[in-house]
C-alpha cells in the first residue's frame, strides 16, 4: 500500500534523509520512530509530494508519487505535526473544505462530515470556531480534516504533540479504529510508549538513516533480556573502561558500555539488579561515585538507546 525505495533528501551538504527504505500494508500501523531531527518530518513530506526527492521512489496506492502525483495525493490523507485548520472557520466547514478539496460533494459529503464530527467528538461544537477550542480539540479536528475523504494511506506526523492525557487516548483510540477500517497507516513519533501501542511495524531513524526496523517483537529481541542501568556520578574515563572490562571478565559476559560521560555511564546486562552490588562495588574501586541510579527494562525506548547510544528525546 506504501512503499519507499531508496529515498534520499539532501539539502546541500545536509543529507536529511539517507537512503531508507520500508513498506506498509492495508490495514496496519507502521512506526516511523526518532528523535527531533531524524529525518520524520522530511521523509512524510517527501511521501506527500511536499517536497521533491533528490533521488529514489515512493508509491502510494500503486501510484508513483513523482510521476503520478495527483492519483497519488488522492490516496492519502495527511495530518502534520503544524496544525492545518482555519480558525475562523467553523469546525463543520473546515472538514467540508478539505473534503471538497477531494472531489466530494452535496449528500456524500454532508453525511461524511457528519460521521467525522461523531468520530472525533466534536459534534456538539459543529459550529464553533478551532480559535476557541483547547489543543487537544484542535488536534482531533486535525484528524478528522485528514481522513474525510476516506484515503487509503494515512500519514500522521507527531500526532499527539501538546495534547492532554484523555484527548491522546482519543487519538490512539481514532487511529485504532482506520487501522481497523483497512486503512495503511504511518505514524511518526518520538514517544515508544505510543509505537508499544499502536503500531505492527516500526522503523527507527537517525541522524536520516534507517538504523532498524522490523516487528515491535523483533525489534525487542535485538535488546534480549538485557535491562538498561544508568549511573550518574563521576567516572574517570580509562579507570571506568578498564573497570566494566574486570566486570566482563568475571562473570558478567554480556555486560556492555554504550556510552560514557564524566558524569554519566550508560550499561546494557541482564538481569541488573542482581548484579548492582558488584558493579558498584567495583566502579567505586576504580575511582568511581555513584550518587544516582535508574535501572529499566527491555522495551523500545531501551532498544534505541542501545543502537544510537543516547536518549531518544535528546
Amino acid at each position: 500500500m506504501l512503499v519507499v525505495e531508496n529515498l534520499i533528501k539532501q539539502y546541500g551538504d545536509l543529507m536529511a534523509v539517507d537512503n531508507i527504505s520500508f513498506e506498509a500494508s492495508q490495514g496496519t500501523v507502521f512506526g516511523l520512530l526518532g528523535p527531533n531531527g531524524a529525518g520524520k518530518s522530511t521523509a512524510i513530506n517527501c511521501i506527500s509530494g511536499l517536497l521533491k526527492a533528490t533521488s529514489g521512489r515512493i508509491r502510494v496506492a500503486g501510484f508513483d508519487v513523482q510521476k503520478e502525483g495527483k492519483k497519488a495525493r488522492k490516496s492519502l490523507g495527511v495530518v502534520p505535526q503544524e496544525l492545518a485548520l482555519y480558525e475562523d472557520l467553523p469546525a463543520i466547514d473546515n472538514l467540508r473544505f478539505w473534503g471538497k478539496a477531494y472531489g466530494m460533494r452535496g449528500a456524500e459529503l454532508q453525511s461524511r462530515v457528519q460521521d467525522v464530527l461523531a468520530h472525533i467528538g466534536l459534534g456538539d461544537r459543529a459550529g464553533d470556531l478551532p480559535k476557541t477550542f483547547s489543543g487537544g480539540m484542535k488536534r482531533r479536528l486535525n484528524f478528522g480534516c485528514g481522513i474525510v475523504h476516506r484515503p487509503a494511506v494515512m500519514l500522521l506526523d507527531e500526532p499527539t504533540v501538546g495534547v492532554d492525557p484523555q484527548s491522546r487516548e482519543r487519538l490512539f483510540e481514532m487511529v485504532e479504529a482506520e487501522r481497523n477500517n483497512g486503512t495503511c497507516v504511518l505514524y511518526t513519533t518520538h514517544y515508544m510508549e505510543e509505537a508499544e501501542r499502536l503500531c505492527d511495524s516500526v522503523a527507527i531513524i537517525d541522524h536520516g538513516k534507517l538504523i532498524s526496523q522490523g516487528t515491535v517483537a523483533e525489534l525487542r529481541a535485538q535488546l534480549g533480556a538485557r535491562d538498561v542501568l544508568q549511573l550518574s556520578g563521576e567516572f574517570p574515563q580509562a579507570s571506568t573502561e578498564l573497570a566494566v572490562k574486570n566486570l566482563v571478565e568475571s562473570g558478567l559476559s554480556d555486560l556492555e558500555m554504550i556510552s560514557q560521560e564524566e558524569t554519566s555511564i550508560t550499561l546494557t546486562l541482564t538481569s541488573g539488579s542482581q548484579h548492582l552490588p558488584a558493579i558498584f562495588s567495583t566502579l567505586s574501586d576504580a575511582g568511581g561515585k555513584v550518587s544516582e541510579t535508574n535501572l529499566r527494562s527491555p522495551n523500545l525506548e531501551t532498544l534505541f538507546l542501545l543502537l544510537t547510544g543516547k536518549e531518544l528525546r535528546e
